[in-house]
């Protein structure tokens, strides 16, 4: 089942999947949105893989981790969450609305575009 986390959610959803491994925000936005706005990990670690080359670089990831999705608005993440998921991978989830929910929710001071 895909899960739908909301930034202000993140948090407690990795406290809850800490037990199955360190926490990772798959960010798989295009490199020139990332110069526009990015999150600072804290607390979990941050890959940036742009979604059209995951299926290429699926090594990267651990199958065992918990790894929560990143996008614009939430679309695009979505899409990746459940490409891992039909590849076997069971702590995923998608942070939905993106960045720009990341931006109202939790920290302000990320650009929004």
């Amino acid at each position: 089942m895909l899960e739908q986390v909301r930034p202000r959610d993140l948090t407690q959803w990795f406290a809850n999947a800490t037990a199955k491994g360190a926490p990772v925000v798959l960010d798989v936005r295009e490199p020139h949105e990332l110069q526009l706005a990015s999150i600072k990990p804290q607390g979990f670690a941050l890959l940036s893989i742009p979604m059209g080359v995951v299926p290429l670089r699926l090594t990267e990831l651990d199958p065992q981790q918990p790894i929560a999705c990143l996008c614009h608005h939430g679309g695009r993440s979505m899409q990746v969450t459940q490409f891992l998921l039909s590849r076997g991978f069971e702590h995923v989830a998608n942070i939905a609305g993106g960045i720009n929910a990341w931006s109202a929710e939790l920290d302000p001071a990320i650009p929004r575009y």
